[in-house]
């Protein structure tokens, strides 16, 4: 029997009809708000375009007003100067490539690029920052008076647009631009400049290393607003690197922690400056956030504005997390693992979503195993060569290179690149011989006196020691395991001793170690004097191994202020041969990079100074229809 609607039932149909007719047209409603987003989206990317094209525009008309050969009438020759059928852009030498790129068909500003770090950063603040994760995002936020050209490895006007060298070489006098802002819309003058410079050299900053470099200063001047000349107390064969590498700290910002230096000095995040990047807050960054987060700086001075919204670095130690991750999506790059990298290049789903790189950088940094000589004031086993020959001899290299890195890399000599001119080509490097290691440590007074299988030092002891490694990498913690079977075999006990990043860093400030294996970047032309002058033995300085060398000191002085490239060639020569002789570190390899980039990122290709994928100014970008942050 049917029943009938009472008014009660009537009432609560009515209710859920018009509930549901409210769900319609709020659907209705946000995904017209989400077209009109999307819409001023694209417009907002076109008028970034727009913005760009016409700063160039002004460049020019700046430029020729200046020479005073501006005419009225050439407003639509400079317009038509920034098409992409002629290559007189106009556009200055630091911005001609990422200029290029934007003017391509699928050009588009927007979206995010979202990368990762293997450790957690102890802090990003400038000078105080010791690691090469922190320099990476230090890169989007400060930058330099001038930048290498890619193509050429030539350096380019940046903050400066112009520069001169003294006949002496003694002096460089820069003029600066007169259209740069920091992020926070404060004009950059000259007064910045000669800052950033007092401002490091502040003894009571605790950055040893970037003192060091900077030692050959003698001072900065000002010379007016937009103008500063550096002077050298004596000639140095990098004077243009060192004053042109400068990066700038805007002084209105800086300037208070002159009076709170330790407060500086402990910071976790005080970054600011000039750069397409900025953080939400230059004080917003803790370790504890899991990433960090660069914005675009809408106040950018510069010719061609940075194509990504946002520039994300994820901290994920462990390796296959940081894979999984890249294939879900979630990251835009993956630097692969040689034990894993042949079956990915073949992976159906990593061919489909990814670029593949596969090369060794033109400044490919090497690792090492650095052997501490002295911890606190007392020598160790290291102190004497023929130990640490031996350790070298013992180190079969290029067994890990082929059953840990799979071939793709080669073993490193010393600091210097076998493709760089320091290089001397008649170091060959030591091949691993047992016997020759075992008669080393016979000479130097080790020996198995109660036949256990394992080496007494003179006084004694047993020869074991603590190799301190990052407990994050796999292949690290792989070659320790190796290494430990290769040191046992000749009498020698290693224990590794896995070590989280911060204590690493404060382990090396504090020299608080007896062996450890890390890495260096290199460049160009590697200047070793942060490294291993015995100057910088000192706390917190980067001669962390107390290793000390009269020779060798007076070929680093001799050469850093020899001009002339040929003689200083020379020198680097000679000193590679000491570190040959002295084995100050066992240096173990240059790895090749494996990269795997997802496709919907464009522009990417190959300079002199390895791939383009992280240059600044930024040349890569997606195209709109690609993009998936919003």
């Amino acid at each position: 029997m049917q029943k009938r609607l009472s008014t009660k039932d009537f009432t609560l149909y009515s209710l859920l009809s018009l509930i549901i007719i409210l769900m319609i047209a709020t659907m209705y409603q946000i995904d017209r708000q989400w077209m009109k987003l999307a819409e001023t989206t694209q417009i907002l990317s076109a008028q970034t375009k727009d913005v760009s094209n016409l700063r160039v525009v002004i460049s020019q008309l700046a430029k020729k007003i200046e020479r005073g050969s501006f005419q009225i009438g050439e407003q639509k020759s400079l317009a038509s100067s920034v098409s992409l059928n002629n290559n007189n852009t106009g556009v200055t030498e630091a911005f001609k490539r990422a200029y290029v790129a934007t003017q391509r068909p699928d050009y588009a500003t927007g979206d995010w690029k979202v990368n990762s770090f293997g450790n957690n950063l102890k802090t990003i603040t400038p000078l105080v920052s010791t690691d090469a994760y922190a320099s990476d995002v230090q890169s989007y936020v400060l930058e330099s008076l001038l930048t290498r050209n890619p193509d050429t490895l030539e350096w380019s006007g940046l903050l400066a647009k112009s520069w001169k060298i003294s006949e002496n070489g003694l002096k460089i006098t820069f003029q600066l631009r007169k259209d740069i802002v920091f992020s926070d819309g404060e004009s950059m003058t000259s007064e910045d400049v000669v800052f950033s410079y007092n401002f490091l050299m502040n003894k009571g900053i605790k950055a040893p290393g970037t003192q060091a470099y900077f030692e050959p200063l003698k001072s900065v001047t000002a010379n007016g607003d937009y103008e500063v000349s550096f002077d050298f107390k004596r000639p140095y064969f990098e004077a243009i690197d060192l004053a042109g590498g400068l990066t700038i700290l805007p002084q209105h910002f800086y300037r208070p922690y002159l009076e709170k230096i330790e407060e500086f000095n402990e910071s976790k995040s005080i970054l600011i400056g000039t750069g397409p990047y900025r953080l939400n807050s230059p004080k917003s960054w803790t370790p504890d956030k899991g990433s960090v987060e660069l914005v675009r700086n809408t106040r950018y001075w510069g010719e061609v504005q940075a194509s990504y919204d946002k520039i994300i670095w994820k901290i994920i130690q462990n390796d296959s997390a940081r894979l999984t991750t890249y294939r879900n999506g979630d990251l835009d790059s993956y630097g692969a693992r040689p034990v894993e990298y042949k079956k990915l290049k073949t992976d159906q789903q990593m061919i489909e979503k990814s670029h593949n790189f596969e090369y060794m950088p033109p400044v490919a940094g090497y690792s090492y195993i650095g052997w501490n000589q002295g911890t606190k004031e007392k020598p160790t086993f290291f102190a004497d060569k023929r130990v640490r020959q031996a350790m070298t001899y013992i180190t079969d290299r290029e067994k890990i290179i082929s059953d840990i890195y799979l071939g793709y890399a080669e073993v490193a000599i010393s600091p210097f690149s076998p493709r760089s001119k320091q290089h001397n080509t008649s170091l060959i490097a030591r091949k691993s011989d047992l016997n020759k290691a075992k008669q080393l440590l016979a000479e130097a007074g080790f020996k198995d006196s109660n036949g256990d299988g394992l080496l007494e030092a003179p006084n004694g002891k047993d020869f074991e020691f603590e190799l301190t490694y990052f407990q994050g990498n796999e292949d690290t913690k792989r070659m320790v395991l190796l290494l430990k079977d290769m040191y046992a075999k000749a009498g020698v006990k290693l224990i590794p001793t896995p070590t989280e990043w911060p204590v690493m860093i404060d382990k090396l400030d504090n020299k608080d170690f007896t062996a450890i294996t890390l890495g260096w970047t290199s460049g160009i032309e590697t200047d070793i004097y942060q490294m291993f002058h015995s100057s910088q033995t000192k706390t917190n300085g980067n001669n962390f191994i107390n290793y000390k060398s009269d020779a060798l000191d007076k070929l680093i002085d001799e050469a850093r202020k020899t001009v002339d490239e040929s003689k200083r060639m020379l020198l680097w020569k000679k000193a590679e041969a000491i570190f040959y002789e002295d084995q100050p570190y066992t240096f173990l390899k240059r790895s090749m990079s494996l990269v795997f980039i997802d496709k919907r990122y464009k522009n990417l290709g190959m300079t002199k100074l390895g791939l383009n994928s992280n240059m600044l100014p930024l040349e890569t970008y997606v195209p709109k229809m690609l993009q998936k942050y919003h």
